[in-house]
């Protein structure tokens, strides 16, 4: 792997058990963490949430584990993205390349967003709804961006998996759903519902009035 991103201008450093990569982790200077889950004497789920605790570092997950409570679980606890082993270098880049814009540590023109109450900044990545900031994860923020820059269309499921992962959505795919569903908790203040779904569809930001499907 090693070799192989090097070819790419990226550098990376190995670290081979959870507590040395945890303290590596922590001391700073990486763009991004890959975490495997199975790690010697902490495991990849501690490790995430200990650097989660100290740090907003963007973290992609690495299992070879394939059930999908494990999957959500990774993302329940702060990961960016979980990629299920085996898989080739090059679906590993092409998830990198995508974090990192997330993350913004890619270049980016500054741009404000506004969808009724809601308020985005794509260069600060900030959230504001009224005059109250929320926090947001990397993704969640550019789940919101594309559904607001799409207020009032829905948007589907394949679309949002595009632009996210650079892939279409698969029928038991749920991390779409757990980003939207912690969405809505920071978001909805029981008043009316911000992000409605519409089944088999997509999602769709609704600035006014109205009952979720």
């Amino acid at each position: 792997m090693a070799d192989f991103f090097s070819g790419y201008e990226f550098a990376l450093e190995a670290v081979h058990d959870g507590r040395r990569g945890l303290a590596r982790a922590l001391e700073g200077g990486f763009d991004l963490i890959i975490l495997d889950v199975m790690l010697p004497v902490l495991d990849g789920f501690e490790v995430l949430a200990q650097i989660r605790r100290r740090s907003s570092v963007p973290v992609i997950m690495l299992t070879a584990r394939i059930e999908q409570l494990d999957r959500i679980a990774g993302l329940d606890a702060g990961a960016d993205d979980y990629l299920p082993k085996p898989f080739g270098p090059e679906e590993l880049l092409a998830r990198i390349r995508a974090v990192l814009r997330r993350s913004g540590r890619a270049d980016s023109k500054p741009q404000v967003v506004e969808a009724g109450e809601l308020r985005l900044n794509s260069q600060t990545r900030e959230v504001w709804r009224d005059n109250e900031r929320i926090d947001v994860t990397s993704i969640e923020f550019d789940i919101l961006d594309l559904l607001a820059r799409s207020c009032g269309r829905i948007v589907s499921r394949d679309e949002l998996a595009a632009a996210l992962y650079q892939r279409e959505s698969t029928p038991y795919e749920r991390s779409l759903d757990v980003h939207v569903s912690h969405l809505r908790k920071k978001l909805e203040r029981g008043d009316r519902p911000l992000i409605r779904t519409v089944r088999g569809v997509g999602y769709l930001l609704s600035a006014g009035s109205g009952e979720a499907e």
